[in-house]
């Protein structure tokens, strides 16, 4: 993934919810394509942003090994805008878990002010039939290299803050993750 719209995680529950934060610079390139004379934080941008929060949440439920991909939107809604020098709290929620994928909940907020909402189905991309191979002989098995993935998940500290569903403490050698960051 070339862009990351999660700068950190401070809750992540396993099977659950998620909060991230996303802290929105004046300095940042997107503010200045958007409106020139007000720069703003681009509304799809922080849908990818809760699209991302969501999907890792999602992603957790299948070990990080099975391809998770946004299929879609089924509703999204701005509630205003967002400028340089605030933070975006992302929350999700798991909604509806089902065997094809999962519906998540999710919320953008700055302060306490609602500033985004939105119901997203997350497909889980099976293996199809008896022979084990996946639907389409194009798709990838993964999205990203595991050294990739882990370094991703250590930079916006799911393993510091996420828990599983007992209480004990997410670790990254549970889903088959290298242990140490890619490319300290």
């Amino acid at each position: 993934m070339r862009w990351f719209w999660v700068d950190r995680f401070t809750e992540f529950v396993a099977s659950s919810h998620a909060v991230g934060h996303k802290g929105v610079a004046l300095s940042d390139n997107f503010m200045h394509d958007h409106w020139d004379a007000y720069p703003t934080m681009p509304h799809s941008l922080m849908a990818e942003g809760m699209a991302q929060t969501g999907g890792l949440l999602v992603s957790e439920i299948y070990e990080f090994k099975e391809l998770v991909v946004l299929a879609k939107f089924s509703k999204l809604v701005f509630h205003g805008i967002t400028r340089g020098g605030e933070t975006i709290t992302y929350r999700a929620q798991i909604d509806n878990l089902r065997d094809v994928g999962a519906v998540v909940l999710v919320t953008g907020h700055v302060g306490d002010e609602l500033r985004a909402e939105g119901e997203i189905f997350f497909a889980r991309l099976q293996k199809g039939g008896d022979t084990g191979e996946m639907r389409s002989a194009d798709m990838p098995m993964r999205l990203f290299d595991p050294k990739d993935l882990a370094h991703w998940l250590h930079l916006v500290g799911i393993f510091e803050v996420g828990v599983k569903q007992d209480g004990t403490r997410m670790r990254a050698q549970d889903y088959g993750l290298p242990l140490e960051m890619a490319g300290k």
